[in-house]
Formats: structure tokens, sequence, C-alpha cells
């Protein structure tokens, strides 16, 4: 028993004759595969579905499983209150599960719920698959602000949990793919939009699934996708698995992608532990930056991993560069994990008496003191990538002309409310990005007049 089969789906509520009155005519491609997908549903006979789906609660550190024993919900908001969907939920698989996740660290649980009711990313697969199969038990998972790789993690939980509890268990990935195919499509058109579409139907197709964890989280960000991690938990599912796949359908009229494929386990293959794969290749490409680190940098990782595991401040060391004891400037330390940004504090002009005393007192702040996050963990010390800015003066220009989002960090200021963006960051391609994202830090309103400084940096990776 565990994890049989798994199916990438989307939640179009159009699909629903009663909600789309005739539009759904316009993705018969997608109906058709949904009506295989509850035909191969039913002829597995399930104990328990497990399903995934992007517009249940959210949280940014922390995954929701629904508690209780059930749920119903209906498509009202959509203009078919009459069409409702009930589900009962398989509360020992969901106990299990969620001993499992505090075992390992996993932060998920059933704690928090704000709205009992189902969500359409729910309830759109299940109006297919009741049609033909309904003798069996829900677990309903929420997605959460966590790397992809904590969530493939938690896919291999599930499978731990399925097999464990000896169920013969489905996986329902739920999301639908780019929203920004057209550009009368809801959220317009990027050029990424159809690239994300391209590439995610290939993985698919094949069950690549490791791609899936090397995929930049800022170009499905561009691309507007909602499924990405919930295909991500259906690939920690079937983790270590030979896998048949078969991609059902791919299309996107309304200028959102839909895709379906389907997956069916056929037995242990340990060249398919993707995950492991992946932290290996993450591991010796840290090993590899730490080789090639500089003074500048190396301050910065051993404050912070003497901070950490002591909670004491190092001194300054010998044998520095004469340019770190014997200059001021402002320094900004920035801290990633998996890819993505775990601290970042630092100062736009000069505090302490030279550039070394700047790094180690931001570096301390950055691990401990970013309110954005919690403080580090000696747990994590191992997977951090550390960078370090080293501010130039600032100096005022009069339009957004004078910028480069490449080359020139930004400063904007409002009477007291002051915002940075350090030059040349991951996502953020333009001048106009960059202004928005200083007012947003600085609480200016997008519409807001500001002042407008502009200053380079030196970035020691």
């Amino acid at each position: 028993m565990g994890v049989k089969a798994a199916y990438m789906v989307p939640h179009p509520p159009l699909i629903v004759p009663e909600v789309g009155r005739g539009e759904e005519k316009r993705i018969r491609s997608t109906t058709e595969a949904f009506e295989e997908v509850g035909r191969r549903i039913c002829r597995q006979n399930p104990d328990t579905v497990i399903l995934v789906s992007p517009h249940q609660i959210l949280y940014g550190d922390y995954f929701h499983i629904s508690p209780g024993v059930g749920a119903s919900g209906d498509f009202g908001r959509f203009g078919a209150g009459q069409v409702k969907v009930e589900a009962v939920y398989d509360t020992e698989f969901t106990e299990m599960l969620c001993q499992f996740a505090a075992g390992e660290g996993l932060p998920a649980g059933t704690l928090g719920e704000r709205e009992k009711a189902l969500d359409h990313g729910t309830m759109v697969p299940l109006y297919f698959i009741n049609r033909y199969c309904r003798d069996y038990r829900l677990v309903r998972i929420g997605l959460s602000g966590l790397s992809f790789a904590e969530h493939y993690r938690l896919g291999q939980l599930v499978r731990r949990t399925a097999e464990a509890l000896e169920r013969n268990a489905v996986l329902i990935g739920s999301g639908d793919l780019s929203h920004r195919l057209k550009k009368d499509g809801p959220y317009g058109y990027r050029k990424e939009g159809p690239q994300y579409d391209k590439a995610i139907m290939e993985i698919m197709e094949k069950g690549a699934f490791g791609e899936l964890l090397e995929m930049p989280e800022d170009f499905c960000e561009k691309a507007g996708e909602c499924g990405h991690r919930s295909f991500v938990i259906l690939a920690g599912a079937m983790d270590g698995q030979s896998v048949r796949s078969e991609r059902l359908s791919y299309e996107g009229p309304f200028g959102v992608g839909y895709g379906v494929c389907a997956y069916e386990a056929e037995g242990p293959d340990f060249s398919r532990c993707f995950l492991e794969a992946y932290e290996e290749k993450k591991r010796l490409e840290r090993l590899r930056r730490r080789e090639q680190e500089d003074a500048y940098v190396r301050l910065a990782r051993e404050t912070i991993e003497h901070y950490v595991r002591t909670g004491q401040i190092i001194g300054t060391p010998e044998g520095l560069p004469e340019e770190m004891c014997g200059r001021r400037a402002g320094v900004f330390v920035s801290l990633k994990k998996d890819g993505r940004l775990r601290g970042c504090i630092g100062t736009i002009q000069a505090v302490q008496s030279h550039i070394a005393e700047e790094i180690i007192c931001n570096a301390v702040s950055a691990c401990s003191r970013d309110p954005r996050f919690s403080p580090v963990g000696q747990e994590e010390l191992e997977q951090l990538t550390v960078s370090v800015d080293v501010l130039g003066d600032t100096e005022k220009i009069a339009s957004p002309g004078e910028l480069d989002a490449k080359r020139y960090g930004v400063v904007v200021t409002k009477g007291y409310r002051r915002g940075l963006l350090l030059p040349n960051l991951e996502g953020v391609d333009t001048v106009e990005e960059q202004i928005a994202i200083a007012k947003r830090k600085a609480g200016i309103g997008e519409h807001e007049e500001a002042e407008l400084e502009r200053f380079e940096v030196v970035r020691h990776v």
C-alpha cells in the first residue's frame, strides 16, 4: 500500500457546467481529461485521497492540514450555489501525518484554520472524482511560503504516512499554470507565462520531478502560476519510485494554462530520489562558494556562525585587508537559504568606525534581528549563503531616468520615511520595479512623489 497514483489537475470553476454556462465547452480537452482522471481513480478504488490546493489556507512558514471530520462547500461565489461538494476527512491519516511532520521538524499541522468550507481548488477536482468514486476519505493540505524543498519533504511524509497506515492512496496536485498567457487574460501577458507552461508541461509529461526543484522562484512568480508547489508535493509523494507518466491535456484559451497529467507508481527506483540529489548538488555548490569567499564574506559568515552558536559577538580579527579596517562605508549583509532570502540588514551610511565593524554588526542583525524572519538556528548554518554589499556614496537624482536597476541601488525619501533597495537583485529587472519595492519598504504610496537618490555597490559573494 501507499501512494499508488497521482494526478496534476487545474481548478477552473467554469469547467463545472452550472458555472460555465457553455463556456466550459471552450476547454473540452481539459473536461475530457478530468473525466479520465475520475475513471482511473474509480478503478484504483482508493481508501484515501490526498488533495493539495493552493486556495486552502496559506501561511508563510507553515503547512495547514484541514482538521475535523469533514467539510463542505458550494460554488455560490461563482453563481452556482446549488452545486455542493462534501468531503469526509481521514482523521487517522491527518493525525499521523502531523506526528511525522513534528518528528522531522517540518512545520505542518491542523492549527490556524480560518475557513472550514472547501475552496474551489479542492471542489473542482472533487466534482469530477465524485462522479465516479465516493467511497474514500479526504486529506486536504494547503501550501506555504516555504521553499520548494520543504514542499517536497511534505510529499515524502504523505507517502510515508500512507505506507505506515497501509492505505491505498491517491494524491491530487491541484493547480493552474501561468495566468499570464494573453493580454486579455486575468493578469495580462508576460513572456514568462508561456515559457513557464512549456517548461512545466515538458517536466510533468516526462515525470522529471527533480527539475521542479531547480526552477527559479522569481521566474515562477513572474509567470503568475499558482500550482507549482502543489506539483512539488506530488513529486515528493512519488519520490524513489519508478513512475509511468502520461500527459492527458494542456490548453489555455482564457489566458490561464490548464494541464492534466497522470502518474502510476511501478516500484522502487532509487535513481529517482530527487530531493537527495538536489541537496547534494547544493551542498557541493556551498562548499565551492566557501572556498572562494573573500575576506568580507568570510568575516560575515564567521560572525554569524559564532553568534548563533554562542550568543557572543566576535572581535575584529587580525590580518584583514587594509580597506576593511581603514575605511568607513555603509554595508548590507544578506543571507539566503535554499535560494530564498533568510535575512538582510544594512546601513545606508557608516555607523561603525570601519567596514569590518560594520560587517560584524550587520551580520549579527541579519541572522537574529531581521523582523521579517525568525532568528537563524544552528541547524541552518550549513545551508546559508552569505553576501556583503559595500555601499558607495549616495547622490540625489532628478528622475528615474538616471537609474539603472542592475548598476545602481535606489533610496526613496518622503519626509521621515526612507526606503532602500540594492541593485542587481534577482527578480528586479526594471527601474519601475526597483522604485516600487523601495517605496513599499518605506511605507510610501505607489503614486506619492518621493525624492530619489542612487548609489553603487561593490558586492562580495
